[in-house]
C-alpha cells in the first residue's frame, strides 16, 4: 500500500472544498488565495470554540476531547477533529488515565444547516479513517452538528462513502502535483463562495488565451 511522506500531506479539511468545487479547492490550496465573508467568519468562530486543544473531560462513561490532531499516511492528509467522543465499550481501545476500553466517535461542527451535497460527510468520514489508521480500530459512524438547527445528524461510514474519500484525496494529490487549477462551473452556490471575485467562474466558460491564439494562427495559414 502506498504511503505519502509528511511533506506531501494535504489538509484534510480540503476535501470539503474539493467536494463543493474542485476549482475552489485549487484556488485555496494550490494558488493560496482566500477571502473571508460572513459565512467563513461565523464558521471560524464556531470552530475556535470547538478546537480548544487543552480541553478533555469525562462525562459519565464518555471521554470528550477537542481539536485532536489526526493524519493518514495512506491518504496523505493531516488535520484536526473538532471533537472526538470516546464511549466506554467492550472491544474498544485503551486510553491513558482512563480505565476500560472506548469506542471513538468523531463530531464535526458546522455553522449552517444540512446541505444537499455530501461535502460535510466526506470530511467527517476522512477524520474517522485517519483515527482508524492511527488507533488501529474500526469506527462505524460519526456526527455532524449544525448550528442553525442546533442538533446532530448521524453519518454512517459505509464503503461507498469511504471509497469516495479515498478517490477524492487521490485526485487532489494528482492536481496538487501538477499544480493544476481546473475551470469552474457556474452554479447557484457561486454567490455564497468567498472566492467568487478571484474565481470569476463566468470567464472560465470562455476559451483560454492559448486556444484563442491557436485559432488565429490556424486562420492565418
Amino acid at each position: 500500500m502506498k504511503e505519502y511522506k509528511e511533506e506531501d500531506f494535504l489538509m484534510l479539511s480540503g476535501i470539503q472544498h474539493y467536494a463543493f468545487c474542485a476549482r475552489q479547492w485549487a484556488l485555496i490550496h494550490i494558488e493560496q488565495q482566500w477571502e473571508e465573508n460572513y459565512f467563513t467568519v461565523m464558521g471560524n468562530i464556531m470552530h475556535e470554540n470547538a478546537h480548544d486543544k487543552d480541553f478533555t473531560e469525562k462525562r459519565k462513561s464518555v471521554v470528550i476531547t477537542r481539536g485532536m490532531p489526526v493524519f493518514s499516511r495512506t491518504m496523505g492528509v493531516r488535520g484536526d477533529c473538532d471533537v472526538v467522543e470516546f464511549y466506554q465499550s467492550e472491544g474498544g481501545i485503551l486510553l491513558s488515565n482512563y480505565p476500560g476500553t472506548y469506542q471513538p466517535i468523531p463530531v464535526e461542527y458546522k455553522r449552517g444547516k444540512p446541505k444537499d451535497h455530501d461535502a460535510d460527510a466526506l470530511q467527517l468520514c476522512a477524520q474517522a479513517m485517519c483515527l482508524e489508521e492511527m488507533l488501529v480500530t474500526d469506527i462505524p459512524k460519526g456526527f455532524l452538528y449544525y448550528g442553525e438547527i442546533r442538533r446532530r445528524i448521524e453519518v454512517l461510514f459505509d464503503e461507498e462513502l469511504r471509497k469516495k474519500v479515498r478517490d477524492s484525496f487521490e485526485k487532489m494529490h494528482q492536481m496538487f502535483a501538477r499544480n493544476h487549477t481546473p475551470k469552474g462551473k457556474v452554479t447557484k452556490s457561486c454567490k455564497a463562495c468567498s472566492l467568487v471575485e478571484q474565481c470569476l467562474p463566468k470567464l472560465s466558460k470562455k476559451s483560454s488565451a492559448i486556444a484563442y491564439l491557436q485559432r488565429n494562427l490556424e486562420e492565418e495559414e
